[in-house]
């Protein structure tokens, strides 16, 4: 599993293929965020045409795979509101990791339970083929998702206040947040979504982070594989490699 990951926001197909291009042979995961202009705002691809909003652009009954499916690894993170509603074309897609934010869907329980009841997955489910994390935003206290820790396989803390924008504000709350979690669940892994940056990276990674998603810290660089080796030798010096 990667402790960098590129994160991917796009309103085409075009320009997701051109980042994914790069990221080959350079990354071992990507993580694209999929927004569909209702929780989070600005849409993304493929919600940025209103004549495509809820229709699954990706599904294995059309042959319309991600491209370099064996050499990334693909995580969506479903900034959508229902995200039960379009889970399943993700995954047959071939996305094995797939984060939900908690606060979009109405029913938790309900939804990991279709989860489990569709695909099997169940907390530490077959590595690498599918796992399930939950997302909490800054403002939402910790105990909206402790219900549901059985049932995921890390948890997603997003960096900033805004989501569905990159270079946003680091919001330094979120060490607290973290820290406060790490206590209290040492086993469940943390990944961090939102302000990572070569000067954040370090508190992250102290504070018990150990997956770091990068977005604008690598495409708003002049040579993104050199930002991704710079993340990468960083969390190494803290014991984290791919």
């Amino acid at each position: 599993m990667s402790t960098i990951v590129p994160a991917i926001l796009s309103t085409t197909r075009e320009d997701l293929e051109k980042k994914l291009a790069v990221l080959d042979g350079s990354a071992m995961s990507a993580q694209i965020d999929v927004i569909d202009g209702k929780f989070a705002t600005p849409p993304t691809w493929p919600y940025v045409d209103s004549k495509q909003v809820g229709v699954p652009i990706l599904s294995s009954d059309s042959g319309d795979m991600f491209p370099y499916l064996g050499q990334l690894e693909y995580e969506i993170d479903l900034m959508v509101a229902s995200p039960e509603d379009v889970i399943g074309a993700w995954i047959e897609a071939g996305a094995s990791r797939i984060t939900i934010h908690a606060e979009s869907a109405k029913d938790l329980a309900k939804v990991f339970e279709e989860i489990r009841l569709k695909y099997g997955h169940e907390k530490n489910f077959v590595p690498g083929l599918l796992s399930i994390g939950l997302a909490l935003n800054i403002e939402t206290e910790i105990a909206l998702i402790e219900p549901y820790l059985d049932s995921v396989d890390y948890v997603q803390f997003m960096g900033i206040a805004k989501i569905g924008r990159q270079g946003e504000a680091f919001d330094s709350r979120v060490i607290r947040k973290i820290t406060t979690f790490h206590a209290k669940y040492p086993e469940m892994p943390i990944q961090v979504d939102g302000g990572v940056s070569l000067d954040t990276a370090p508190l992250l990674l102290k504070a018990g982070v150990k997956r770091l998603i990068v977005g604008s810290g690598i495409w708003k660089t002049t040579n993104p594989i050199e930002s991704i080796q710079r993340f990468t030798a960083l969390a190494q010096e803290f014991g984290l490699y791919e």
